[in-house]
């Protein structure tokens, strides 16, 4: 038996080459800045701990930068785009570089999908967000998909040092509270901006959250 071939990753000529394709614009109001770098989306992977059992949830997928790496690493992607363009392109790129992996995609916003929305439930959370829905986003999709055993998500680095903070630290408040009654938070990288396509004006941190049962009182 032939192994499947290997996932051929987008590069930065790759993602300008699609925006191109599409006629993209990208807007700051939908978060968009794509990642073009393959050692950082490899580096992402790895942080998310994705295995081979694994159904992922990508929220924000883009023009399929990080959701190729993914199909790469785990059973199953269900991709939750909100862009109806971005939506109806993914599953070409996927069939172009990673023909035998297996793609779902969902156009959905993610601050209002629902377990039947989606085709299959998803095991882990992966996120690229802008920095005015990461914290309702990533709250909603715990508190509706009881399955997600862990999460990583991307987000602008004064977010991720919010959602990451420990009581008693100057950037602990609400955001950090919530998250944590989920599960163990812990800041899991940093992302320059360099590697993003169009250049955001900022770095972002990765967040990593592996689940545990709620405390004895709350549940």
């Amino acid at each position: 038996m032939s192994e499947p071939d290997p996932v051929r990753l987008l590069g930065a000529s790759d993602v300008r080459a699609l925006a191109a394709e599409l006629d993209l614009r990208p807007t700051k109001r939908l978060g968009q800045n794509f990642v073009h770098d393959a050692n950082t989306v490899r580096r992402i992977v790895r942080r998310a701990e994705v295995g081979p059992d694994d159904v992922v949830l990508e929220v924000g997928p883009g023009l399929g930068s990080l959701t190729l790496p993914l199909l790469e690493a785990a059973a199953t992607v269900v991709a939750v785009e909100i862009d109806p363009v971005l939506a109806a392109r993914l599953p070409a790129t996927v069939a172009e570089r990673a023909p035998a992996a297996d793609l779902r995609v969902v156009t959905a916003d993610a601050l209002r999908l629902a377990p039947a929305d989606l085709p299959v439930e998803p095991t882990a959370l992966v996120a690229n967000l802008p920095y005015n829905v990461a914290v309702p986003v990533v709250l909603h999709l715990l508190a509706v998909l009881p399955g997600l055993r862990r999460a990583l998500v991307i987000v602008q680095a004064e977010v991720a040092e919010r959602l990451a903070a420990r009581p008693g630290e100057r950037a602990y408040g609400a955001p950090s509270a919530k998250l944590a009654w989920y599960g163990e938070v812990r800041r899991a990288g940093s992302v320059g901006r360099r590697v993003f396509w169009p250049e955001p004006n900022v770095d972002s941190g990765l967040v990593s959250l592996v689940r545990r049962p709620p405390p004895p009182g709350d549940r």
